[in-house]
């Protein structure tokens, strides 16, 4: 079956990560991982370390490590493969130096690391030599919460809404000739 396309007469069709806002599908991951994925959960430790050399405290939500976990997820269906280093950047932010200028600085490995670890328990990602991949179960469970936020929302893909004004004109174009030449 190919992207867009309806299977069967009653399902529907397949949709992309992209497709969603962002934050509502990184929001109900966040609340299926709370509630069903039992190897994701945070250790003792995650309540006092900060995310980064670059930030001055640790995050005031209690529940960060499965929000970071459900972001992760989602980076990982964007741009899989993908290795720790490249999260650590994705993560990291600027750091203040006082009156000196700001410098980016990386975010915390070893909460990326853990969290990965803990998604490989629940067999939602895989590593490879690459980097991690998400293995079908995560794609599956990503995929199913897309369309299910998609069809919430009563929102049409991006493929159905833009029509490029290139071939509208070639049809206008095509049409103007068969009448013309349909006359004489």
């Amino acid at each position: 079956m190919k992207y867009g396309e309806v299977a069967h007469s009653g399902e529907q069709s397949l949709v992309h990560v992209k497709e969603v806002p962002a934050d509502i599908l990184i929001n109900r991951l966040r609340e299926y991982i709370k509630r069903n994925i039992q190897e994701v959960k945070p250790p003792k430790w995650s309540y006092y370390v900060k995310t980064g050399s670059g930030k001055s405290a640790p995050p005031d939500d209690r529940e960060w490590w499965i929000l970071r976990a459900a972001s992760i997820l989602r980076k990982i269906y964007l741009n899989q493969p993908i290795g720790t280093q490249r999260l650590r950047v994705y993560y990291g932010g600027k750091k203040d130096r006082g009156v000196r200028p700001e410098h980016q600085v990386d975010g915390g490995g070893s909460n990326i690391r853990k969290i990965l670890q803990q998604l490989e328990d629940a067999k939602l990602v895989m590593k490879t030599k690459r980097g991690r991949s998400l293995t079908p179960r995560g794609r599956g469970l990503l995929d199913r919460l897309a369309t299910d936020i998609r069809g919430k929302l009563n929102v049409s893909p991006w493929h159905e809404i833009y029509k490029p004004p290139i071939k509208e004109k070639k049809k206008e174009k095509e049409e103007e000739e068969g009448d013309s030449g349909e006359g004489q």
